[in-house]
């Protein structure tokens, strides 16, 4: 006889501390769902949503009065319409609008619209109106939407959004894409919340997706969801590439880092790569000026020591080094660039260094045979910069950053940290991750240029235990905590400066 799937009793918020927490994107969630299904008794996987639903509403806004659902046409509106029973059994005035010819509704959400109505729901064909409603519901879409949305769903969409009150969607917000996190069409729901049911979609953390998905819960039904199509990062990565040091350990065994970096008028970038470098643990760091500088030192950290010409050194000490190459080197950064390449035994590029592999086939090459030869490398772009090495427009990156920092991994060979909002860590032959943490406190100058001095700091001092992509998931997820930590402190997502940053890093990490 088939059986019920048997849920978690209360919804689990996706927490940056908890974890690790893996993602299903579309395909693999509709294959979990007919699978769950199939083994399902008829109905009762609909039945558990729509209650999963309803208790988290009543979680998060416990003194609301009128509850409006607004449900569509496929199962998503029938966990709506689910919801819509429980909470109108539990006492509040709920209205439904149903966008969506009742006949022609999935077996499933036609029985939950026939249970509503039995209960006494109000159930209306009128548009969307949350005007005096405490808590809306958003169930128009869900991973059944397409494009060109019905003009009958993009006013739905528009009116949740001018709601005052807050908004829960129900496994999506309706019109955003749940592999990519881009709005589909020209109006996607902003939530304040989102339930994400059977499975967590990747779209709900990167891309346009953190904003417009708010505060994201999950729901598993108590159903396995098979195997996943990415993760996010979590704190677990923090620690498997920062253990705890040896009593007997010296500068000496957390590595040799040295950032060849800053132009003329950019040394700024150099500097604070190499105190986020030093503060991240690597033992002995040197800073190379691409300005020309060969007697400066930076006197609020006096330990980072001034090497002309770094890029210089025989190979051998090349090799043997964590080198940090391109925060503000301007087109200075490519006379170094061959040497390194083909030489340094840890290589983090950034900025104007992946800018000059891009403009440079020769350089691109160098780039790319160094993992034959076994010497790792990262690549730590914005979208901008990793439009050019792909050849592309950013917008088109924007618009499936996991597709792009894949496609970026797999042609260059590299580890690749593609910055933004739900930064992308992706290696060929690895699960691709998301980094849940992080706000728009990092939106200044020089924060990119700490988490590369950052990356490469946390390898070096680690080299012989954590991995490329170990060091990278853990700073990527470390850098975005301190912001994290530094607007719950205020508020508001505040301009965070970049040397604050480094310290902020420090205190959140040790």
């Amino acid at each position: 006889m088939k059986t019920a799937p048997q849920p978690a009793p209360i919804p689990r918020r996706v927490d940056a501390e908890l974890g690790p927490w893996w993602l299903h994107d579309a395909a693999a969630s509709r294959r979990a769902e007919a699978a769950a299904l199939a083994a399902a008794a008829p109905h009762l996987l609909m039945q558990r949503a729509g209650l999963a639903v309803a208790r988290l509403a009543l979680a998060l806004a416990p003194h609301a009065r009128r509850v409006v659902i607004a449900a569509g046409p496929g199962n998503n509106g029938g966990d709506g319409l689910v919801a819509a029973r429980q909470l109108h059994q539990a006492g509040r005035a709920v209205h439904v609008h149903l966008l969506a010819d009742p006949s022609r509704l999935p077996a499933d959400a036609a029985l939950a619209l026939q249970q509503a109505g039995a209960a006494g729901v109000p159930i209306g064909d009128s548009p969307v109106d949350p005007a005096g409603a405490d808590l809306v519901v958003d169930a128009l879409l869900g991973l059944g939407g397409r494009v060109p949305l019905p003009d009958a769903i993009v006013a739905a969409i528009a009116a949740v959004n001018r709601s005052a009150c807050p908004v829960l969607a129900v496994d999506l917000p309706s019109g955003l894409d749940p592999d990519t996190g881009q709005p589909r069409g020209a109006a996607a729901v902003r939530a304040s919340h989102t339930l994400s049911l059977l499975s967590l979609k990747p779209g709900l953390f990167t891309g346009a997706g953190r904003d417009h998905a708010g505060a994201v819960w999950f729901d598993d039904l108590g159903v396995r969801s098979g195997d996943a199509t990415a993760r996010l990062v979590g704190i677990d990565s923090l620690r498997a590439a920062a253990p705890a040091r040896a009593h007997t350990a010296h500068k000496g065994s957390f590595g040799d880092l040295a950032v060849v970096a800053g132009a003329i008028g950019m040394t700024g970038a150099a500097l604070l790569a190499a105190r986020a470098a030093l503060t991240a643990g690597a033992g002995r760091v040197y800073l190379s000026l691409l300005d020309g500088s060969t007697s400066a030192f930076d006197p609020q950290r006096p330990e980072l020591m001034l090497r002309d010409a770094w890029w210089l050194q025989p190979p051998s000490v090349l090799a043997g080094a964590t080198v940090v190459c391109g925060c503000g080197g301007g087109a200075a950064v490519a006379a170094a660039l061959p040497a390194l390449l083909s030489h340094a035994g840890r290589l983090v590029l950034d900025a104007d260094a992946l800018n000059a592999i891009a403009a440079d086939s020769q350089l691109a090459a160098l780039l790319g045979a160094r993992a034959g030869r076994r010497r790792p490398t990262v690549l730590t772009p914005h979208p901008l910069e990793a439009a050019r090495l792909l050849g592309c427009s950013a917008a088109e990156v924007q618009h499936d950053r996991l597709a792009a920092a894949q496609a970026l991994a797999a042609r260059h060979r590299c580890v690749v940290v593609l910055k933004g909002s739900g930064t992308v860590v992706a290696v060929a032959g690895t699960l691709p991750c998301i980094n849940p943490t992080g706000n728009a406190s990092l939106a200044s100058a020089g924060t990119g240029d700490v988490l590369a001095g950052w990356v490469g700091g946390l390898w070096a001092a680690q080299a012989a235990t954590a991995s490329a992509f170990q060091a990278a998931c853990a700073s990527a997820w470390l850098h975005g905590r301190a912001a994290d930590r530094f607007m719950a402190q205020r508020g508001s997502a505040a301009p965070m400066r970049a040397a604050d940053l480094i310290e902020a890093m420090r205190d959140t990490a040790f």
